[in-house]
């Protein structure tokens, strides 16, 4: 028994190695070749973007102008969620003093290869035509493929510096496959309101990458302490990731909301909750420190925990102080989780979680699923309207006679099943990344942007004393 752990371990813990010439040209080059053959046999068009489909959809529709078309209402949108998930996402993991290429590197290298693999797995659920067996897209299944990339790159924030692209590319293989697997079960079969992905984006990744980061816990990780930190400069690379998400999040809860007032409310909903959170994030930040001063980490992080927490409600009518409300709780609740629960997860569970996701992402996502669940569930005529009610929670076909109170539980449900994917999923996937073939980094090696990238450390610093040596000249 005792040689067959020893074995085991061996196995699972022998000498890193982050040689990737031959997994990575490899992986990338083998998964695009699939990608090529499946868009060939599967994706097409759809009538607003066929050039012979939208002729005839506007002489069906009696359309006289191109500007009718769908494009000219969600891109607009599309464009603000584009820059959140490249450029906001990106930049915001760059907080690390030796990890910038990194983490907007290999965010955009996962998100350009989620995306794709997004729209044959949401094609496959959700617009997949029994007839042809063709998927068609639009600009509203970029969104949707933006959307379902999101949850990926909201579990490499836990991994941050610790794992090798090539694992990324698998945690993004089967974190897509299993973003589009609970996003059926939430949206077509529990029939939730969850436009801005509270559930199905955020909790699902925030836990997925969280289990991952517990299967993949590192006894030794303190040998990279030193480089675990950032320094003036990446914090202020952070914070404008932290400023275009903060832009744009009222975008993304409204971008594949219903034309009219719902997103008109979705907006105004998610922009008062952000401002809201703001405030608290910086109170609770300073009352924190003995001398009252602010962390950078509460301010690029917790200020956004609001827009996350409004993803399922911002399109309900949960109120303007309601909005407020949700974004004072979540700046408190986010920023406490940065001082006390990290730290505890760390030491008492063996979870180690760079960018905190669990504050920003998993624990806001939860809690508005269950706000959104509570505000369905009290929704009524008197407060939407008849049509209104119809409108906003679709309750047409065989969902037309659902009342609110069941409504308000296949939310709650829903936000369930979101834990449940990522929990799960996130072990199982962890389990893989644990075979020794994925060239990850070594635990005295880790948060190094050497380990990948043609870099020299010190050539760098040469050049940023020549800088400053220049500013003060000038001076």
């Amino acid at each position: 028994m005792g040689n067959c752990c020893e074995r085991a371990a061996n196995f699972f813990g022998p000498q890193k190695n982050t040689y990737i010439r031959v997994s990575l040209p490899a992986v990338c080059f083998v998964w695009q070749i699939a990608m090529v053959v499946l868009f060939g046999v599967f994706i097409r068009y759809d009538e607003e973007s066929d050039e012979k489909g939208w002729n005839e959809f506007k002489k069906s529709h009696n359309i006289t102008s191109n500007i009718e078309n769908d494009f000219y209402f969600r891109y607009p949108s599309f464009q603000d969620v584009h820059v959140m998930i490249f450029v906001g996402f990106g930049f915001l993991m760059t907080f690390l003093k030796r990890y910038s290429f990194g983490g907007v590197g290999f965010n955009f290298l996962i998100a350009a290869f989620g995306l794709q693999w997004a729209l044959l797995m949401q094609g496959w659920f959700h617009a997949l035509d029994p007839v042809t067996g063709k998927i068609t897209i639009g600009i509203e299944s970029l969104i949707n493929a933006d959307f379902c990339c999101a949850g990926s790159l909201i579990a490499y924030g836990a991994l941050l510096g610790k794992v090798s692209p090539v694992q990324l590319m698998v945690v993004t293989l089967f974190g897509v496959t299993l973003f589009a697997v609970e996003e059926y079960i939430i949206l077509d079969l529990f029939h939730c309101r969850d436009a801005g992905g509270a559930m199905v984006i955020h909790t699902f990744g925030g836990y997925y990458g969280l289990a991952i980061s517990w299967v993949l816990y590192r006894p030794n990780l303190n040998l990279s302490k030193r480089l675990n930190g950032s320094v003036y400069h990446s914090d202020l690379f952070a914070m404008i990731g932290a400023l275009f998400l903060w832009m744009f999040w009222p975008s993304f809860n409204s971008a594949i909301t219903n034309h009219g007032a719902g997103q008109h409310r979705t907006v105004i909903n998610t922009y008062l909750a952000l401002a809201s959170c703001v405030l608290t994030t910086f109170a609770i930040s300073s009352m924190s420190q003995k001398k009252g001063k602010l962390d950078m980490v509460h301010i690029q992080n917790a200020s956004l925990a609001a827009g996350v927490a409004m993803g399922t409600a911002a399109e309900l009518m949960i109120t303007p102080y309601g909005s407020i409300i949700v974004g004072f709780c979540c700046g408190i609740i986010s920023t406490f989780g940065y001082l006390y629960v990290t730290p505890f997860l760390e030491k008492k569970l063996k979870l180690q979680d760079t960018c905190g996701i669990h504050n920003l992402h998993a624990v806001p996502g939860m809690l508005g699923g269950f706000v959104g669940a509570i505000v369905a569930a009290t929704a009524t005529e008197e407060i939407y309207g008849k049509e209104g009610l119809i409108e906003t929670f679709d309750l047409t076909g065989k969902f037309e006679n659902r009342t609110m109170s069941t409504q308000g539980g296949y939310q709650a449900a829903g936000t369930c099943v979101a834990i449940a994917f990522g929990l799960v999923g996130g072990v199982c996937v962890g389990f893989i990344l644990r075979f020794p073939i994925w060239g990850d980094p070594a635990d005295d090696f880790c948060f190094d942007d050497e380990a990948y990238w043609e870099y020299c450390f010190a050539q760098f610093m040469s050049h940023i004393v020549v800088y400053y040596q220049l500013l003060e000249a000038l001076s």
